[in-house]
């Protein structure tokens, strides 16, 4: 579970379905006029009681509902791959679930003579609630990343768990270091001697690879880093994501296809990396 991956789309589910368990603590109705022939009554009666958590047909259906439905919705977000129940995708579930809660929270307040803030205050972080669940991944102020991703940091050649790998410092080039590391002004060193004649960018070295069909002929190998998690596709097509792309790691570019690039991993991987929108370039 990634939580890089939040949108802060999820960021107003999260505030509106904590405001929604606060509500269920507050009294649903409000008290009746205690002056003249209702004092004993009034007297028999303890309003302050009266809470979400008095009526179990209240609270499961609007109350638990939102809260249960965000909950769902901030899970399926931050999973790797998409869970599905009933044939409907995980974050589809829970957005039903808001509205639900929404839709019950109107009628319960119509039906209310006297809603007390218990009412008003869930019917308002429903009616948030549903919203956010809707209208996060279509309104692009709110797909917005929730937690930003750090700079991927920029260490000498040799240095990390994987000495080499994944680091385009300005500085790399060491002897052998090989190829596809970026130097200085950006240009891929190939570890060739002095007077030795250039190779082909795409042959040998770390990618090991030709161009395939569809490769851009003037493309340039270069790294990269993702500003949050995005899954690497097979290069043969399958839906189902090889690995995961991880911000604060630079990963590197041996192909473009379109506007997908076809990126390695540390493992030495390749996979297609359909989403290269923000890109970080080292």
């Amino acid at each position: 579970m990634n939580i890089r991956s939040l949108t802060r789309g999820d960021g107003v589910v999260i505030g509106a379905a904590v405001l929604l368990f606060i509500a269920s603590f507050l009294g649903l109705t409000g008290a009746p006029d205690c002056t003249g022939p209702l004092a004993k009554y009034c007297e028999a009666q303890d309003y302050s009681s009266s809470n979400a958590w008095s009526s179990v047909s209240v609270l499961m259906s609007l109350f638990l509902a939102g809260v249960i439905g965000a909950a769902i919705i901030v899970i399926s977000r931050a999973l790797p791959q998409p869970r599905k129940i009933a044939g409907l995708d995980l974050g589809q579930f829970g957005v039903a679930l808001t509205i639900f809660a929404a839709w019950t929270a109107f009628w319960d307040i119509i039906d209310t003579p006297s809603a007390g803030a218990g009412l008003i205050v869930g019917l308002i972080a429903a009616l948030v609630l549903a919203g956010g669940a809707v209208a996060g991944p279509l309104v692009p102020a709110l797909k917005a990343e929730l937690i930003g991703a750090p700079t991927p940091p920029a260490a000498p050649y040799g240095a990390g768990p994987n000495p080499g790998y994944g680091y385009p410092g300005a500085q790399q080039q060491a002897a052998g270091q090989g190829y596809g590391y970026p130097g200085p002004g950006g240009q891929q060193q190939t570890g060739q001697m002095p007077g030795q004649p250039a190779a082909d960018a795409t042959a040998g070295g770390a990618a090991g690879a030709t161009p395939a069909a569809g490769a851009s002929a003037d493309f340039a190998p270069f790294w990269f880093a993702v500003p949050v998690a995005r899954p690497l596709y097979g290069e043969d097509g399958s839906p189902s994501p090889i690995a995961e792309l991880a911000p604060g790691t630079w990963y590197l570019a041996v192909e473009q296809r379109g506007q997908a690039l076809i990126a390695q991993t540390q493992d030495g991987r390749r996979g297609v990396l359909q989403d290269t929108t923000g890109i970080q370039r080292g």
